[in-house]
């Protein structure tokens, strides 16, 4: 089994994370941010990626640093089971319609990290939820996790379901690219011989 746990503490959070990445889609998600415990569901489930996250954090102040380190904390995780990635598919896409709303993920699991984030909201809150968040996830997750991670809105009207489209296409590309190829189980997928910028 594919797996890892980490925790990551500091003045603003303190974090634990387990993921199992040949897992069942099984969460147990508590960030106290309502609706990003909803989006770590849907990642969870649509990935079948089994995920328990507990984050405690500055909330009082606003929930930058929580949904940013919980992103970097899943991140590190999904790095360490992913090992030297040797077996993957490494490329996933995934097109996700949500009611009006149309998004798209395309990612390479390439230990490059980058981000291209082409998403814009109607509104600045999902409730008490800063939309611009969202970017900071995503980049942070990409940074630790090693992903080249392009992330396209085309169209919608609702800020719930653009970024929750935007989790269910990560969610199907991770599920994807993490999948063992069967025709190269033990292969790197790369012609380097391994798979990061970095010596």
């Amino acid at each position: 089994m594919r797996q890892a746990s980490i925790e990551r503490k500091t003045k603003e959070t303190e974090i634990s994370v387990s993921v199992s990445i040949d897992g069942t889609g099984q969460y147990d998600v508590s960030t106290g941010i309502g609706f990003l415990d909803h989006m770590l569901e849907q990642l969870s489930r649509h990935s079948l990626m089994d995920l328990t996250v507990r984050a405690k954090g500055d909330t009082h102040i606003d929930f930058h640093h929580t949904t940013e380190d919980s992103a970097l904390a899943i991140g590190t995780a999904v790095s360490k089971a992913l090992g030297d990635r040797a077996g993957i598919q490494r490329y996933g896409s995934a097109m996700i319609p949500m009611d009006e709303t149309l998004s798209q993920v395309s990612l390479d699991l390439s230990n490059r990290p980058y981000l291209i984030w082409k998403v814009a909201f109607p509104r600045d809150k999902i409730g008490d939820f800063d939309t611009e968040l969202f970017k900071e996830w995503f980049q942070a997750f990409s940074q630790t996790a090693g992903i080249t991670l392009h992330v396209q809105n085309h169209y919608g009207e609702n800020c719930h379901h653009i970024i929750e489209s935007c989790f269910k296409a990560l969610a199907r590309a991770l599920r994807q690219a993490m999948e063992i190829d069967p025709r190269k189980p033990e292969a790197v997928p790369s012609t380097k011989g391994v798979l990061g910028g970095s010596l």
